[in-house]
C-alpha cells in the first residue's frame, strides 16, 4: 500500500495564501511533495509530512 502524504480532509480546507485557490498534491521533483495553487501555480513544498504554506517558502510558477 502507498503511504498517504497528506490526508484528503486536510487537502479539501486548504487553499493557497497567496491568492486563496484550491491546491493540489503534486511531485515536483523525485520523491518531492507539494501542494500547487491551481491559479497562481505556487507550489508549497510538504516536509516531514507538514505542508508549508508560507508564500516566501512556496517555489515559484516556472
Amino acid at each position: 500500500m502507498e503511504k498517504e502524504i497528506i490526508s484528503k480532509d486536510l487537502l479539501d480546507i486548504l487553499a493557497c495564501p497567496a491568492c486563496k485557490s484550491d491546491v493540489e498534491l503534486m511531485e515536483y521533483k523525485k520523491d518531492e511533495h507539494g501542494l500547487k495553487c491551481a491559479k497562481c501555480k505556487r507550489i508549497y513544498p510538504i516536509k516531514d509530512g507538514i505542508p508549508v504554506m508560507l508564500i516566501d517558502e512556496a517555489i515559484p510558477a516556472e
